[in-house]
């Protein structure tokens, strides 16, 4: 209504029906946007039992540090095995022990931050 002249200048019709699919809607699209907002984004590691950001980046660093220790253990395995094999003279050809030693994959040194 208009304050001066009273006079109606919107006029709304409503049912029990129409208030009741309107708010219906209104909290199922709330409803949706927040758990989207929680399963999207880092929100949901203040949920209990999901953990917290510091443990997950610490079971990455882990995950890369137990890989690097894995080839580094293979490749003193093999060097054990190749001085095994030279102390014993089972070697057949030489020139094929140290093709495979050149080939080997080099390590990658990594930068410290």
């Amino acid at each position: 209504m208009n304050e001066d002249t009273y006079e109606e200048l919107v006029t709304f019709k409503l049912s029990r029906l129409s208030v009741y699919v309107a708010l219906c809607t209104l909290f199922v699209v709330l409803v949706g946007l927040t758990v989207a907002l929680i399963a999207f984004t880092p929100l949901k590691l203040y949920i209990p039992g999901f953990g917290d950001a510091r443990q997950a980046k610490e079971y990455q660093q882990l995950k890369v540090r137990a890989d690097s220790i894995e080839k580094t253990l293979i490749y003193k395995q093999r060097f054990i095995d190749n001085i095994e094999k030279v102390l014993k003279g089972n070697i057949a050809n030489p020139d094929t022990t140290l093709l495979k030693i050149k080939d080997a994959p080099r390590k990658k040194r990594r930068r410290r931050k």
